[in-house]
């Protein structure tokens, strides 16, 4: 059975309730028994925190023992140096996802600091986006 763990940063625990004409009406939680039901021989963890450091330390913490790692650092993706070490000093392969076309947004959100050392990017096809990591993964 793969294990594969689904990491969010910032105000992504508010999906469902913010900008839902971006980010959609559904609450990750909804989505996370969804995605569970769709790969039934997956085990499918989730970890969210608006903390820079809590998400390097889970990447530690879990990056040399799963076999894959979804990661939408949310606004820290164009601004952590720490959130891009840390992709780059584990093993476990590292799915970079965003919800919205970054390339379709702000200037600043063209720039990832973790997409060097990713296994891949998905981005704009709306929360579904994790589905496709995950069948990536998989």
């Amino acid at each position: 059975m793969k294990k594969l763990i689904i990491i969010n940063g910032p105000n992504l625990n508010l999906l469902g309730k913010r900008e839902p004409e971006i980010y959609g009406s559904q609450t990750f939680e909804d989505y996370m028994e969804d995605l569970k039901q769709k790969f039934p021989d997956v085990q499918l963890d989730y970890y969210q925190s608006n903390v820079e450091g809590e998400l390097i330390n889970k990447l530690h913490d879990v990056g040399f023992s799963y076999d894959g790692i979804i990661l939408n650092a949310g606004a820290y993706t164009h601004t952590s140096v720490g959130i891009g070490d840390a992709v780059a000093g584990i093993e476990t392969p590292v799915i970079e996802v965003h919800i919205s076309n970054t390339y379709s947004r702000e200037e600043f959100r063209h720039k990832s600091y973790l997409a060097p050392n990713a296994k891949g990017i998905i981005i704009g096809f709306g929360i579904k986006s994790y589905e496709l990591a995950v069948r990536s993964l998989i």
